[in-house]
């Protein structure tokens, strides 16, 4: 029998611990947020729309293969709403909130995370929350749905990590879900599915309305088999800030889901408070609270967690990148190999679950210390307009954003009728190789639905330069391949053209929109990454041991797939200059030759026994770098580069 509904009011704050409580007491009950609400004029709205056209007809990059693939026509949608409220005055205005939800599910209706209506003041920058996080896992082929997480402080009868939800709000959870999915903008079932479930209890504002509902009732059942409910109110409360700076030198390369973003930095809020602490510390470089049995420090815990992680298959690094969205590039790399090279060196676990990207240049650049080949970074197009060529003409050779390469292309397509620009990849090549391989035992990658963007490039190039086998936890990842640009940033670029059609939004209201598309490379170049993204090579289903006792499965079978590959491995052990020449002595693991370059000019080849070998070059002595190329039966396996004295 179902014990009686149970309301958990908002004072279970006062009980939250350090360092959530101080913010989290700054939480709003939904009522009195919304009565705030509500401040766009008759103007605002026919601004806002028509703006919104601008970008999906002029700038929109996916609009053909949208219109195509979901059978959507989002510009007639826009040109009917801006016929609508031409016919309104402020006296037959509707409600705001019917403006955004309309707005919202014009945008919505691409199924495209990068191109988004963003609700102004005061919307931006708040989450709603409920006080735990559901998961969903598979059981006896059956889906289930987890709580796995609850707010520091919080309580209710039988309610904790484990606890299984079966009906919210009366209507049956996997029922629940679905309808919650077809609200968001995933490009795959698996996308929608799994945006479903996260959305349950954390929602920001900035893309989502608040809820209609100013409460839920939960329907569980506690580890003692009891049936019970619970009746809880949502919360509204400021996110954390953003990971990055807001200037147009980081803006014009991300590749993000905002959604996702915005979401992860909620659940660190909400549910890792630890994470929040080991930032304050790293910012006062102080020693780091909290860390767990075999985690290695790190000085961005936000953006990577590693340790080391014991399977029945052996001892194995472990690196979870949560996002790829930093200001710096290089400094995102630069930590990525510290951390990979303080853990153990027999095989690697790369986990990007729940990713929504960020600056694809981060995400291009660390493949390079993966793996022996040359990264080929991949290209991108512009869909073919007079806008989008006009933009790229006012920023041919432009510091830092030259998109002179695509010019020719657009210009030849007033003649061609060409729907794509020419492919020039976002990320230099240069940037892309500049340090090489720092890892060499075999590496595994882990995805789930929930990377987009960013992370579908890297898990893209980790695929197609086979780098190492692709684990997923659903069928597909996010699909979201393309380089998302905001509509202030356009509005910079045309500021000095009398012509331009942008126009600055009221209220601190936001758009974005994908303006290139990114193909791959390899064996699967010219194919779009979005809507497809990648397919794993073997497929997970989440248990309930992994959503309650860290992963464990899941690495288990990460670990057998390592235990299965191969490590390489090619060093210098020893340097010296003699009467001219230079003496080498190479040593390697799995490696039958080496091809050694001497300041990026080959000077020698030498086949290996015993793993080791010594190396006369002559005419050498003064050489500055040199560069290994280890291979085992013919195929490049590994590769080093070294400064000699």
């Amino acid at each position: 029998m179902t014990q009686p509904v149970h309301e958990n009011a908002p004072e279970f704050l006062q009980n939250a611990a350090e360092p959530v409580r101080d913010h989290l007491l700054g939480a709003a009950s939904l009522p009195a947020f919304l009565h705030g609400a509500g401040q766009l004029s008759l103007e605002d709205r026919r601004l806002l729309a028509d703006q919104a056209l601008v970008l999906l007809e002029q700038n929109y990059v996916h609009l053909p293969l949208k219109t195509a693939m979901h059978a959507v026509n989002p510009v007639q949608r826009l040109r009917l709403l801006r016929r609508r409220l031409e016919r309104q005055t402020p006296q037959t205005m509707p409600r705001e909130w019917l403006f955004h939800a309309e707005m919202s599910e014009i945008f919505h209706s691409v199924r495209d995370l990068h191109t988004n209506y963003l609700l102004p003041d005061p919307f931006r920058g708040k989450i709603a929350f409920l006080p735990f996080m559901v998961e969903s896992c598979t059981e006896q082929d059956r889906t289930r749905f987890l709580v796995t997480h609850v707010v520091s402080g919080f309580s209710a009868p039988g309610f904790e990590p484990g606890v299984e939800i079966t009906h919210w709000s009366g209507i049956p959870i996997l029922d629940a879900v679905d309808l919650n999915a077809a609200r968001f903008a995933g490009s795959n079932a698996a996308a929608r599915r799994s945006r479903g479930v996260l959305s349950l209890t954390v929602r920001p504002l900035v893309q989502h309305l608040p809820p209609l509902e100013e409460w839920v009732t939960v329907s569980y059942i506690d580890v003692a088999g009891t049936a019970r409910e619970l009746r809880q109110s949502w919360q509204i409360v400021d996110n954390l800030p953003s990971f990055v700076s807001a200037g147009r030198d980081t803006a014009v390369f991300q590749g993000l889901d905002l959604d996702g973003d915005e979401t992860q930095r909620a659940k660190v809020l909400l549910f890792a408070p630890r994470v929040v602490a080991q930032e304050r510390a790293a910012e006062a470089n102080e020693p780091p609270p909290h860390l767990g049995a075999g985690d290695v420090a790190t000085t961005m815990p936000k953006v990577f967690r590693a340790q080391a992680v014991t399977t029945p298959s052996g001892t194995f690094g472990h690196i979870r990148i949560f996002t790829f969205n930093v200001n710096s590039p290089g400094t995102f790399v630069a930590e990525f190999v510290r951390l990979i090279r303080q853990l153990p060196q027999d095989g690697l676990i790369v986990d990007v679950r729940d990713n929504g990207g960020g600056h694809i240049h981060a995400a291009e650049f660390t493949l390079q210390t993966l793996t022996p080949r040359r990264i080929n970074p991949e290209p991108a197009q512009f869909v073919n307009t007079p806008l989008n060529l006009r933009i790229c003409r006012r920023l041919q050779g432009a510091p830092g954003l030259d998109l002179g390469p695509w010019v020719p292309s657009m210009e030849q397509a007033v003649e061609t009728g060409s729907v794509y620009s020419g492919a020039f990849p976002i990320s230099p090549e240069n940037g892309a190789n500049a340090i090489g391989q720092q890892y060499f035992g075999p590496v595994v990658l882990i995805t789930n639905a929930r990377c987009y963007s960013a992370t579908d490039i890297f898990a893209a190039g980790f695929q197609d330069h086979d780098i190492g086998p692709v684990l997923g936890t659903d069928e597909n990842t996010g699909a979201g391949g393309a380089n998302v640009w905001q509509h202030d940033h356009l509005t910079e670029f045309l500021a000095d053209d009398p012509g331009t059609p942008y126009t600055s939004l009221p209220k601190g209201a936001g758009m974005r929109v994908s303006i290139r598309r990114t193909l791959r490379v390899g064996q699967n170049s010219g194919t779009p990454v979005e809507d497809l993204g990648v397919v794993p090579d073997e497929l997970h289903r989440m248990t309930r041991r992994d959503l309650l006792e860290g992963n464990i499965d899941l690495l288990d079978q990460a670990g057998r797939l390592l235990q299965g590959l191969t490590p390489h491995a090619v060093t210098i052990t020893e340097a010296a200059a003699a009467d001219g020449a230079l003496r080498l002595k190479l040593t390697a693991e799995n490696v039958d030759r080496v091809d050694v370059y001497l300041d990026q000019r080959p000077r020698a080849s030498v086949d290996l026994f015993g793993g080791q070998a010594d190396l006369l070059v002559p005419g050498a002595a003064s050489a500055h770098t040199a560069h290994l190329e280890g291979f085992e039966v013919g195929r490049l396996v590994a590769s080093t580069t070294r400064d000699l004295p």
